[in-house]
């Protein structure tokens, strides 16, 4: 990391304490002081979900886990991958007293959880202090009150997650065993818990949005509070010191904001091959200029465009060779087992030729985002919402409420500046005939569009990956194949020179999707080449449940590296196209179709599937410049 952004990560626990994931987890927003709650905690599980008419709130649990495995995963210490109703924890927390120097007695502790499946409360001292719905965005409860610096509190939380409750799940399996491409569930805490503590008026989570046109950042910074006097000053660095500085009065706005411009001759583009990151400090002072509040954090100067059917980078066509990213581990499920397991996960796609990924039906950590932010790693953000319906009971209770747009709008709040984004996808594979009579699914699915544009003019966004299309000015329009023959992949594709692309119909035929609008296309799933060296000798040429894939097993690695060359050149070749995401980066338990195992190791020959992928490297920014 660059010497002016090392502080993004202050030390978690003292020298030699055993705390799993230990590295801090909220990088674009970095305070000095802060308490990682990972370790062991009290657990019980509540198959019954009465837990608290039994008492469970109010005395010791059962047994114990490792937090912030999920229970169903080994890590944990539990391994239990049945249907979990309801999970409780406990565990006590002593504030560290010299937390009373942030603020004395208007010192607030706030208790972070990144992520809790599905349906959270907490109580802290028997006293409910928050209450969450959805398993994919984080959450927060000020303990002003309840918990100050020095005191020693017991935090309870009980997770929900029923198996029949209409809920966003991403690729949870929604029957006993992982089937196809659903996987080993997730309930309870799975992203880190932790402390830190604030002045009664504080910084929120400053939003800082790019301008590669004006060389400038504007950076929104909300407050929980204004006070006299109050002034919030924003400092760009690089490596050879502070870039520039704008300060902004904070007494009179809730959220004040400032544009702050970088000198013509300290400008650095962020983008694959050269990402440049600045340092990010925001000070808020008091009257008298004392320090109140500070947060460090980063920005990169990158744009996102759309010219004709081009998406553009900075201002140059850039074809997005991205890769189905599901973000799975066996030992820790949707729990990378360390950060270096986030890093090795990009590394892999970079080696392999792929420029970026569809981070797929969940929201990753956002350590990972931090290192594609570092690591030039174009990622398009997502929420877990596979297969949902508007009729019948097609998407597996994934049915569309209210909670999909609220738990979107905080993934939004949460990712909005990282770099590394550079196009959102709310829902993924919609399934609902065309008919002229509007149901949930479509208020739902041009909600989150709107909402999506509202809080982010800057990016492109997509209504629905593939099947049904039904905000007309979605963004980008794309489908997703899964034909394993190269030359009728060809065919399918070659409407798009007519104006007419592939799109995802019901197997009878029946549209699912208003007309294309000539809007950026691509095809954002295909492959998914079943090929696994070991189940395919095991299976003797009988497809068998322990291995599954898209379409006809190939018969050795020669084969595979034919049709992945086929397939793909099919779309590098064709100057309409912007991009393509492959399915996908490892195997998944059963779903055996990625480029690595699912342990990560090597199953093929990477070095011929990324020559298949930059062997148009050469010619293909000049290809759709000119189209």
């Amino acid at each position: 990391m660059a010497d002016h952004l090392t502080h993004l990560d202050p030390p978690s626990a003292p020298a030699g304490a055993a705390v799993p994931r230990p590295e801090y987890p909220r990088p674009q927003v970095v305070r000095e002081r802060w308490l990682n709650l990972n370790g062991t905690w009290q657990f019980e599980l509540d198959q019954g979900d009465s837990g608290l008419e039994r008492g469970l709130r109010d005395r010791g649990l059962a047994g114990t886990i490792t937090v912030p495995f999920a229970p169903e995963s080994e890590l944990s210490g539990v391994g239990n991958t049945d249907f979990l109703e309801a999970v409780w924890y406990r565990r006590e927390v002593t504030v560290p007293a010299e937390w009373a120097a942030v603020a004395g007695d208007d010192t607030h502790v706030l208790l972070h959880f990144g992520a809790v499946d599905h349906d959270a409360t907490v109580w802290v001292d028997g006293v409910e202090v928050a209450r969450h719905r959805g398993g994919f965005s984080p959450f927060t409860a000020d303990l002003h009150g309840v918990a100050a610096p020095g005191d020693t509190v017991t935090v309870v939380v009980r997770a929900r997650d029923p198996r029949d409750a209409r809920q966003a799940r991403g690729k949870q399996a929604t029957w006993y065993a992982n089937t196809h491409c659903q996987y080993t569930r997730t309930t309870g805490i799975w992203q880190t818990v932790w402390l830190e503590p604030v002045p009664g008026a504080h910084l929120r989570r400053p939003r800082v949005t790019p301008h590669v046109a004006s060389s400038a950042f504007d950076v929104v910074l909300p407050l929980t509070a204004n006070r006299p006097g109050h002034t919030v000053t924003v400092t760009l660095t690089d490596s050879a010191g502070v870039v520039a500085s704008e300060s902004v009065r904070a007494d009179v706005d809730l959220a004040p904001a400032l544009r702050i411009v970088v000198p013509e001759d300290r400008v650095r583009l962020w983008g694959p091959g050269n990402p440049h990151l600045y340092g990010l400090r925001v000070e808020l002072r008091d009257g008298d200029g004392a320090l109140v509040d500070a947060v460090d954090s980063y920005a990169g100067l990158r744009s996102v465009a759309i010219d004709g059917q081009a998406v553009r980078i900075n201002g140059r066509a850039m074809f997005q060779r991205l890769v189905l990213d599901q973000g799975y581990w066996p030992e820790s499920l949707m729990t990378a087992p360390s950060d270096a397991a986030l890093v090795r996960d990009i590394e892999l796609g970079l080696e392999a030729g792929f420029n970026g990924a569809r981070l797929h039906q969940k929201v990753f950590e956002e350590r990972f985002l931090f290192h594609a932010d570092r690591l030039g790693y174009l990622v398009w953000g997502e929420f877990g919402d596979w297969g949902v319906s508007g009729q019948g009971t097609v998407g597996h209770n994934q049915q569309p409420t209210a909670s999909f747009t609220t738990q979107w709008l905080e993934v939004l709040e949460r990712d909005h500046s990282h770099p590394s984004i550079v196009g959102w996808c709310p829902l993924n594979e919609t399934h609902q005939d065309l008919h002229d009579r509007l149901t949930v699914l479509d208020d739902v699915t041009r909600g989150m569009f709107l909402a999506t544009k509202l809080a982010d003019p800057s990016r492109p966004v997509i209504d629905a990956s593939g099947y049904s299309h039904r905000v007309l000015e979605t963004d980008v329009w794309d489908s997703h194949s899964y034909e394993q023959d190269p030359a009728a992949f060809a065919r399918q594709m070659a409407g798009l020179a007519e104006g007419a692309p592939y799109e995802n119909r019901r197997d009878g035929g029946a549209a699912m999707s208003l007309p294309y609008r000539g809007q950026p296309y691509f095809v954002s799933e295909y492959g998914g080449i079943w090929w696994n060296p070991e189940a395919a000798a095991a299976a003797a040429g009988n497809d068998t449940a322990e291995s599954w894939g898209y379409g006809q097993r190939v018969a050795d690695e020669a084969e595979f590296h034919a049709r992945f060359r086929g397939l793909t050149e099919v779309l590098l070749g064709d100057p309409l196209m912007f991009g393509y995401c492959y399915t996908q980066l490892t195997d998944v338990f059963q779903e055996q179709n990625g480029v690595y195992r699912f342990d990560r190791s090597e199953k093929l020959d990477v070095a011929r599937v990324r020559k298949v992928q930059q062997q148009v490297a050469a010619v293909e920014e000049a290809d759709r410049a000119a189209v």
